[in-house]
């Protein structure tokens, strides 16, 4: 598939993606799932430089939800190990490719070494002015939805807001992601069709695509088939196709 087969006009500001079938990418090639996590970091990097080449301004990727803690513990060890390596490897190609990083999750349930290299690499792309890499570490959505509930029930309790005060833009700045906006596209790998606790709040009007495609294999192609794909729809939030049309044809002032 060529650049051609999109619209570089109408692309998805935010894309999030759930990185899914490094394990099963691995045990159809007779490896250790390790293996298959190993490989997935040559996706994560092409759909970056893709990301960053055709101008897409949010990048989310799903890389460890706290349900993950729950995997053997040799499995989260290497996992811990290998993002810390990823770190220290990348950080200067994100420098050279002009993007930012950033990371919403639990971030005090990371190993320290984790957080150390994770921190120091936010820093060192913080004034970096193009993609932001938003990586989803020791996150899920329903982690992140009542921890927004006890920061709002806390400025209620200090006196700060009123109930009443409380409405979608208020939710919305005590959410880990209250500096981005909503992903217009949200892509899964491997063939899974669910959500499995990524952006709850933040999806409600995203597409949604599905692909069979482990992680592994999913390369400029796919991500650009995806985008293709999104361009095929109608998004109307709620409203109906006239009403759509009858705005994407009103005269511009």
């Amino acid at each position: 598939m060529n650049n051609n087969a999109f619209d570089t006009k109408a692309l998805p500001q935010h894309i999030a993606i759930i990185m899914d079938g490094n394990g099963r990418w691995a045990k159809e090639r007779g490896q250790d799932r390790i293996y298959g996590h190993h490989e997935g970091v040559l996706s994560v990097r092409e759909i970056v430089n893709v990301s960053g080449e055709i101008g897409i301004r949010y990048l989310t990727l799903y890389a460890f939800s706290t349900e993950n803690w729950n995997r053997p513990k040799e499995e989260v060890d290497a996992l811990m190990e290998l993002l810390v390596a990823t770190i220290r490897k990348e950080v200067d190609e994100l420098n050279k490719k002009n993007v930012r990083l950033h990371v919403i999750g639990d971030f005090a349930a990371l190993p320290a070494i984790c957080q150390k290299e994770m921190q120091e690499a936010i820093d060192m792309t913080a004034s970096n002015s193009g993609l932001n890499l938003i990586l989803a570490l020791s996150y899920s959505a329903k982690w992140e939805i009542t921890q927004a509930v006890q920061n709002i029930a806390q400025q209620v309790k200090e006196g700060k807001i009123q109930p009443e005060q409380i409405d979608d833009q208020l939710f919305h700045q005590n959410l880990c992601t209250h500096s981005f906006p909503d992903p217009e596209l949200m892509i899964r790998t491997s063939g899974e069709t669910r959500i499995s606790n990524f952006l709850l709040y933040q999806l409600a009007y995203s597409e949604l695509y599905f692909t069979a495609t482990h992680w592994p294999d999913f390369r400029r192609s796919h991500f650009l088939e995806a985008i293709a794909d999104y361009q095929q729809r109608e998004r109307r939030f709620g409203k109906i196709s006239e009403q759509i049309q009858t705005t994407e044809h009103a005269p511009k002032h």
